[in-house]
């Protein structure tokens, strides 16, 4: 049975001002989740699934639906504010969605194969899709559950501090935790991250989370729960989010699964803002001068 590969792609967008998944980056107008579908694609994965807000399935089939039909099986989830669904029998009041792992959620009818979870509007290069999709076919369980891991210092901006989950990772390659530095940036030669006013030095090979999360259906019916305790603790709060970390701590440190950290070599770039637009192309640019990537990816 082939993965699937589900793209985290509901977000508002706020900061960037505009619909960045569809935004184009490439020489044709490609978006990041071309690439990223491209890789997945090439690694073996046999469905994508979109998990958007409703009103954005016209864009989102206009866009895909001509480049990807023959390719590969799509699917679309739609994350909404309705909790009944998740057995929960009252309304909240939010701006947005409720995170991540609420995103994963809406997927539980639908994904019913060993699964990888991405954002939309990140870059993670084709041997992360490689050795994911290995995972997924060959090591993956209901109690054995991964993430890739990239290198801190090929996860930087140029341009300041950002914000990235710390691996804690013990002999055996499975991750002990993650730890949530919000300032982490070059300094000379190495990296550090500052918390307090004090800058701490990280091991440039020190791996870090960009959200590439692989799971099998059973993560479902295990974080179900934890999201109705999560509403019920947070319903007056419309800012708090569920995020995927918060579902692998809870089920790292209650002995239901593991998370193999799987180091990549690839080099990992994003958007958040609109200046970080001609930084992007440029790095795609480079990929195709490269021969990374054709200069029409679909042709």
């Amino acid at each position: 049975m082939k993965p699937t590969l589900l793209i985290l792609a509901a977000g508002m967008a706020s900061r960037y001002g505009s619909m960045k998944q569809v935004d184009g980056f490439g020489p044709n107008g490609e978006t990041i989740i071309d690439y990223s579908i491209h890789d997945a694609i090439r690694a073996g994965f046999g469905k994508i699934s979109f998990i958007i807000r409703e009103e954005f399935l016209d864009s989102f089939k206009a866009i895909f639906e001509p480049k990807l039909a023959g390719k590969v099986e799509t699917d679309y989830v739609f994350q909404s504010y309705d909790l009944k669904p998740f057995g929960i029998d009252y309304e909240v009041e939010r701006a947005k969605p409720w995170g991540t792992a609420h995103a994963v959620l809406a997927a539980r009818n639908q994904v019913k194969e060993p699964f990888c979870v991405i954002n939309a509007d990140d870059y993670y290069g084709y041997d992360a899709f490689e050795k994911m999709a290995k995972f997924l076919t060959t090591e993956v369980a209901d109690d054995k559950y991964s993430l890739i891991g990239y290198q801190i210092d090929k996860t930087l901006s140029e341009y300041g501090s950002v914000s990235r989950g710390v691996c804690k990772v013990n002999d055996e390659g499975n991750m002990v935790e993650i730890n949530e530095r919000t300032q982490v940036y070059f300094k000379g030669d190495g990296v550090v991250y500052e918390e307090g006013g004090v800058e701490t030095e990280l091991p440039t090979d020190t791996r870090v989370s960009m959200n590439f999360w692989g799971f099998t259906p059973a993560v479902f019916e295990q974080s179900l729960p934890m999201f109705q305790r999560f509403v019920e603790k947070n319903k007056d709060n419309p800012k708090a989010e569920f995020f995927i970390p918060l579902v692998a701590d809870e089920l790292i440190k209650t002995g239901t699964a593991s998370f193999k950290v799987i180091p990549t070599s690839s080099k990992w770039f994003g958007v958040t803002y609109k200046e970080d637009k001609p930084i992007v192309q440029k790095s795609i640019s480079d990929l195709v001068a490269n021969g990374v990537y054709p200069s029409n990816l679909w042709s």
